[in-house]
């Protein structure tokens, strides 16, 4: 069993920063990549940025040059420092994590709140 458990969300004035943490834990074999999407109410999920195990990262063009996704492989986590935060970047923000050398399992975890206000 796989377990994502994220933290380092909060209540933050626009132009802010959070740093968002999540830990993978259980049987953890094979990464893919561990990524952050985001939820806002009424609206899809919709990626904020991925990270490979090679260490390859993609971020959504709406937060380039404001988040940066970085990973401790040892530690089994990853970051998601946010920077220059907007209020449109108020959403429940979910831990995602990809395994499998040929098929591939996906899990994420239960998401922690990221609230900017203007």
């Amino acid at each position: 069993q796989v377990q994502l458990v994220e933290s380092g969300g909060g209540l933050v004035q626009a132009g802010g920063s959070l740093r968002l943490s999540c830990v993978a834990s259980g049987r953890i074999v094979n990464i893919y990549s561990m990524g952050w999407y985001r939820q806002a109410p009424g609206k899809q999920r919709e990626l904020v940025a991925t990270i490979s195990i090679k260490g390859t990262t993609n971020h959504a063009d709406s937060v380039k040059g404001r988040f940066t996704i970085s990973r401790d492989n040892a530690k089994n986590t990853v970051y998601l420092q946010m920077n220059s935060l907007k209020p449109e970047d108020t959403a429940l923000y979910y831990c995602n994590l990809v395994m499998g050398a040929w098929a591939r399992s996906t899990y994420w975890g239960r998401g922690t709140q990221v609230t900017v206000s203007s």
